[in-house]
C-alpha cells in the first residue's frame, strides 16, 4: 500500500512527520501516531480541524459543509484535516502550538564522523545516523545539537538534504564559544543528541525563479536546498548570492561551484565587504542584487543571515519599491538563533 510522508509544522516552530496511508485521512493518521489535531467533530461540520497545506497534492473529501470550509477558503489551500487525504507528500501548517496536540520535538543520537575547519571562521562539522534514523526534516530547518557535558545546547541549519545517513552543519568559528571549544577536542565516533527539526525557514514548493541571499555561514540553510532542487532536478532559474565580512570567510565555495553542473538554471555570486580586499564584488549584497534575479517581483526570496543583513534587504526592497511574490528570512546571531519568517 502507498503512503505519503505528511510534515505537520506547528506555530511554535516543532516539525513532526506521519506517514498517511493511501486512502487515510490526515487527521486520523496524525491521531494515530499520538499528534492530537485540533477536532470536535471529525465529520467535516465545525472546521476546527482547519490548517492550511503548502505543498503536495490531495482530495479535500465530500463530507463537508461550506460553513466549514468555503469555496474560497479551499481555492487558498486551507483543508480539513478530518477530511483530507493526500496523493502525495505534502507539508501542512498546523495553527497551534505542537503542545497543545500533545507532541514535542523528535530526538535523535547522532555519531560524529567528522570535524574539518575551514579558516578561522568556521567548521563543518558531519555525523553519521542508522539507515532506520535518518532525519526527515525539510530543507531550510535546524535541529537544536547537545553540547556534552554542559547541559546545554546550540541550534545549527543542516547542510545536507533530508534522509540522509551522513549529515552536516556549518558551524560559525566563536572563539570561547561553548560548541566551538568542545569542536576543539572533539573525537570522532562521539554521540551527540540532536533534537528537531525545528523552524519555519525552510523551501517552499517551488513554482518561480529563486533569489538566495546568504550572510557568512547563513550558507547552511542554502546547501540543504541546493542538494534537494538537485535531486529533483529542478529546471527553474535560482540565483544565490553569497555576502562575507573577509576573504577568508568565503568557505565551501567549491560546494557551490559543483551545482552549476548539475542545476540546470543556477547561477551564483560572491560579495565581501571589506575595503581592503580584492574580491571582484565589494560591498553588501544589496549592492549586487542584478535586476534579472529580481524578476520583476515574480520570484520567491530566501535569506539567511545577521540581522543587519536582514534588516538591509528588507529596507533595500521597500526603498526601490521590490516586492517580491514571496519573501522568507531568517535572523541568526553567533550563539543563538532567533526565528522570524514573513
Amino acid at each position: 500500500m502507498a503512503s505519503y510522508r505528511i510534515a505537520l509544522n506547528f506555530e511554535d516552530g516543532v516539525t513532526r512527520f506521519v506517514e498517511c496511508n493511501e486512502g487515510e485521512k490526515v487527521l486520523d493518521a496524525a491521531f494515530r501516531n499520538k499528534i492530537n489535531l485540533p477536532m470536535d467533530c471529525s465529520d467535516g461540520v465545525c472546521g476546527t480541524c482547519k490548517c492550511r497545506a503548502e505543498s503536495g497534492a490531495y482530495d479535500l473529501g465530500d463530507d463537508f459543509i461550506d460553513d466549514a470550509l468555503t469555496a474560497d477558503e479551499a481555492a487558498n489551500g486551507l483543508v480539513l484535516t478530518c477530511q483530507m487525504k493526500p496523493s502525495s507528500d505534502c507539508v501542512i501548517a498546523v495553527p497551534t502550538t505542537s503542545g497543545a496536540c500533545k507532541t514535542g520535538q523528535q530526538k535523535l543520537t547522532a555519531t560524529v564522523a567528522g570535524v574539518v575547519a575551514h579558516n578561522d571562521v568556521a567548521i563543518v562539522l558531519e555525523f553519521d545516523v542508522e539507515a532506520a534514523a535518518a532525519p526527515a526534516f525539510l530543507p531550510g530547518q535546524y535541529v537544536n545539537i547537545g553540547v556534552p557535558g554542559s547541559g546545554q545546547s546550540r541550534s545549527y541549519s543542516f547542510s545536507s538534504a533530508p534522509g540522509e545517513q551522513r549529515i552536516g552543519f556549518l558551524i560559525k568559528k566563536i572563539p570561547g564559544g561553548l560548541m566551538s571549544t568542545w569542536l576543539e577536542r572533539a573525537e570522532v565516533g562521539t554521540k551527540l543528541e540532536l533534537t528537531g527539526p525545528l523552524g519555519s525557514f525552510y523551501l517552499r514548493e517551488v513554482q518561480r525563479p529563486l533569489l538566495f541571499l546568504a550572510g557568512g555561514t547563513g550558507l547552511a540553510p542554502f546547501l540543504s536546498m541546493l542538494e534537494v532542487l538537485a535531486q529533483s532536478n529542478s529546471q527553474q532559474k535560482v540565483h544565490l548570492i553569497y555576502g562575507v565580512t573577509r576573504d577568508l570567510d568565503l568557505v565551501l565555495v567549491d560546494e557551490i561551484e559543483a551545482y552549476t553542473k548539475r542545476l540546470a538554471n543556477f547561477t551564483y555570486n560572491t560579495v565581501v565587504a571589506e575595503e581592503a580586499s580584492s574580491h571582484p564584488r565589494k560591498g553588501w549584497v544589496t549592492q549586487h542584487m542584478p535586476p534579472e534575479a529580481l524578476n520583476g517581483g515574480n520570484v520567491d526570496v530566501y535569506l539567511c543571515g545577521p540581522p543587519a543583513m536582514v534588516d538591509a534587504v528588507r529596507k533595500y526592497f521597500d526603498d526601490n519599491g521590490v516586492t517580491p511574490n514571496s519573501f522568507h528570512y531568517e535572523k541568526f546571531t553567533p550563539n543563538a538563533v532567533v526565528r522570524e519568517a514573513a
